[in-house]
């Protein structure tokens, strides 16, 4: 583990509250400049956008968590709408250059949302997709966990996550929240910031009541910071109950009316229908200060903020969530406003506000003097919260492959899946491995595996016979299977957070996840949120497409492989053979070390595969050969004299390889030759294509460098038509054709499937070796 600056949090009563004033208004001041400077650049011709208003209600929280609460190893999830505003205390603090502030939303320059991938200052996680980034720490939490449990226990660390209520509406908290192996982390912490606004309305029946009772069923620990010090004293006077259950009867929609009003006018609408012990209890505040008292709200008393904050901090067996009640836009002219999300100040209300904090058009991008006491504790805050990275991501030995090359019988890539990665636990590379799934462990072939390692739970329990059964389902804190309740948006968290445990625990784990094909679609924001984080990690979605015949409609997949190919930073792949499969998992996991590593995606299916076309390929090519070809993503599997008759290239993938084996024989018999390419990863083939186009477009000349298909098809054959066949949408594999320059026809899953034998649903959606034969037919003597 690589040392960090080892620092006890601060006790927020030794801070100057005054001094913690000056920072907080000023970090509202940068926020709210920055976005002002972002829409007053060069016209782009449309929106610049920012959220001025969404991004002054987190301030408070910000500086009470940043000067009163962190320590060096905690991590910190943003609402990504505050953006701004966490970017001004970066730079307060010196973790980010003042060259920043003024290139929020462009190129080069700071992102519209917190993004750990591409800002400068390098936040802990990505929340730009609104929910994801609000349970992505309680999943960080679970990894560090699991870490603490098989590696020793690291710097203590605590996990938070600053979230807009509206994030609430999002599904996938829930889910988190219920899922048991988030249960117990009494080191994390939810702040909700309570502004009871949307991005387009004020939300009318948003009760933190019933919210925080669905928190605490699930186990959680509820605290809030509904009232600052001024409006708690006000309760404790003649009339204090009166007014405090007057305050708290009002709707969200007439509270925030209030914002609007003055004077007498005010107290009027105020007062409306109120017990009289109310307008009695606001005797004493003259029309100038009734306001500030009535938007004395706790989520902007960072006395208040504290309390809470140290109260999660005894809880050491559940997690957390601390309501915060706030104004959106607070400080701001359109505090309130219903429409303020995407309001922008106007060039007379900037200069306001700067002549508020006491700065001019000179000084404004300013850092507070360094001999100042807002200064110095800037700087002491950044130098306690200075973390020393962990190096560069290791690489740790993994076999180039499992197992001895399978080369008899039946097998489906499922169990070749099963079986290499329980050869793999008896690795060196094995004790890094971590496997999870939701509550498909058996159905994917994990048994195997489970009996090897063992199911992983951070508390001892009793097994109840269960290292006793067939399938030894014992939990206990040595275990490597993480199994979750049936959520895969919490599947793709979890993995997500384990592919980034080096960076943030430094631990190297090889997750690996299994899913059923089909349902990665249900997990895909999350997917996408792990990719987009940079993080590493092996998903086999499996059984895939409507292979799996009985099954019908509903398990049938056909859109995934066209997601494999287009997600930046996954190499999918989809093998035939249960060798292939051992070689590209092995090559899989390595890729996850590196500076160059990325993500896999292996689509697999239960169908068995006869292995003698592979073993005769070996037999042709040698081992060491063939495994270059396969993880290039294809080779010439099969073909059948051509001797002057009309010829074909058939191009399969994955289970439909024998169909285009046996397509080839009878074309034999119509007298046409058939080359059958056996494409192993339809994405590797694109990217080595493009790999070849993309470099000559920059440098505006011809590179002569043949793509991997441009090897397989050499430019004897490449008038030859090419059929494509793949147990996935007809387009996967529709490419091929412009990049030889053939005519194609490209059969794939273009319909719903249903139930019925492997032979009813291959004619059914036109996949069949009769449908490979007839368009290839079709292909030489229609198309030609």
């Amino acid at each position: 583990m690589v040392t960090v600056t080892a620092m006890s949090k601060p006790d927020a009563r030794d801070l100057d509250e005054d001094v913690l004033h000056q920072i907080e208004q000023r970090i509202l001041w940068l926020g709210t400049r920055m976005v002002d400077e972002a829409n007053r650049r060069e016209p782009m011709g449309i929106k610049v956008g920012g959220h001025q208003a969404s991004s002054a209600s987190m301030v408070s929280i910000l500086a009470a968590l940043w000067f009163g609460h962190l320590r060096a190893d905690d991590k910190v999830a943003v609402k990504p709408h505050a953006s701004p505003a966490y970017h001004a205390l970066m730079y307060l603090i010196g973790a980010l250059d003042r060259s920043y502030l003024t290139k929020l939303r462009a190129r080069g320059g700071l992102q519209a949302y917190p993004s750990r991938t591409k800002d400068p200052d390098v936040p802990d996680y990505s929340t730009g997709s609104v929910g994801l980034g609000a349970v992505a720490p309680l999943f960080s939490a679970a990894a560090r966990r699991y870490c603490d449990d098989h590696f020793g226990d690291g710097p203590p660390a605590r996990f938070f996550a600053l979230a807009g209520d509206a994030e609430l509406d999002e599904g996938n908290v829930w889910e988190a929240i219920a899922e048991p192996v988030t249960a117990g982390l009494g080191n994390f912490t939810l702040i909700i910031d309570l502004n009871r606004q949307s991005l387009d309305r004020i939300i009318p029946d948003i009760q933190e009541t019933r919210l925080a009772g669905f928190f605490h069923n699930a186990g959680w620990h509820v605290a809030e910071a509904k009232y600052g010090r001024r409006l708690t004293a006000a309760f404790e006077r003649p009339g204090g109950d009166a007014l405090r259950n007057h305050i708290d009867a009002m709707s969200n929609e007439a509270y925030q009316e209030l914002f609007k009003l003055d004077g007498d006018r005010l107290r009027d609408t105020f007062l409306r229908g109120a017990d009289p012990a109310v307008g009695r209890a606001l005797t004493d505040v003259d029309d100038q200060d009734l306001l500030g008292l009535l938007a004395d709200l706790g989520g902007h008393d960072l006395s208040t903020l504290g309390d809470a904050l140290d109260t999660c901090d005894s809880e050491s067996d559940r997690p957390s969530v601390v309501f915060a009640y706030t104004i959106k836009g607070w400080g701001l002219p359109t505090a309130g406003d219903p429409l303020n999300h995407a309001a922008l100040l106007t060039e007379d209300q900037i200069d306001d506000l700067r002549c508020s904090v006491e700065l001019d058009r000179e000084s404004e991008w300013n850092r507070f003097d360094p001999d100042s006491a807002a200064g110095r504790l800037c700087s002491e805050t950044g130098a306690r919260l200075r973390r020393d990275p962990f190096g560069s991501q290791p690489r740790p030995a993994v076999p180039a492959r499992a197992s001895q090359v399978v080369r008899r019988g039946t097998v489906s890539t499922q169990e070749a899946f099963g079986r290499t990665l329980t050869r793999l636990a008896a690795e060196e590379v094995g004790s890094r491995l971590v496997t999870a799934t939701p509550d498909v462990s058996v159905s994917t072939n994990l048994g195997g595996w489970i009996n090897k390692v063992g199911v992983y739970s951070h508390d001892e329990r009793a097994d109840h016979g269960g290292s006793e059964q067939l399938l030894k389902w014992a939990p206990a804190p040595s275990g490597q299977h993480i199994e979750l309740g049936i959520s895969e948006m919490n599947l793709f968290m979890l993995l997500g957070q384990l592919g980034l445990s080096h960076e943030h625990h430094g631990q190297h784990l090889l997750p690996v996840a299994t899913v059923y094909d089909p349902f990665v679609l249900r997990g895909l924001d999350a997917l996408i949120y792990g990719l987009y984080n940079a993080a590493r990690f092996v998903v086999a979605g499996t059984p895939a497409g409507v292979t799996l015949a009985p099954e019908g409609g509903a398990h049938q997949s056909s859109v995934t492989a066209s997601l494999g190919m287009e997600l930046p930073g996954l190499a999918y792949v989809e093998p035939c053979f249960a060798t292939e499969v051992d070689w590209m998992l092995c090559e899989a996991l390595d890729r996850l070390g590196g500076a160059d590593g990325e993500s896999s995606y292996l689509r697999l299916s239960t169908r068995p595969i006869d292995q003698a076309p592979f073993d005769a390929a070996i037999a042709r090519t040698g081992e060491q050969g063939l495994r270059e070809l396969v993880l290039d993503g294809g080779y010439r599997l099969a073909e059948t004299p051509v001797d002057g008759r009309p010829a074909v290239t058939i191009v399969a993938t994955g289970a439909l390889v024998p169909e285009a084996l046996c397509a080839a024989e009878e074309l034999d018999g119509e007298g046409v030759g058939a080359t059958v390419i056996n494409v192993t990863s339809p994405d590797r083939l694109y990217r080595s294509w493009q790999g070849q186009v993309r470099p000559a477009l920059d440098a505006g000349r011809a590179i002569r460098r043949p793509s991997h298909l441009h090897r397989l098809i050499p430019p004897a054959e490449r008038d030859r038509p090419i059929v494509s066949v793949h147990d996935a949408a007809s387009h996967t594999l529709a490419w091929l054709g412009s990049a030889i320059g053939a005519p194609q026809v490209s059969l794939g899953v273009d319909r719903f499937g249903e139930s019925g034998t492997i032979h009813d649903l291959h004619e059914l959606t036109g996949i069949s070796t009769g449908d490979v034969v007839n368009a290839a037919l079709l292909a030489i003597y229609d198309l030609a």
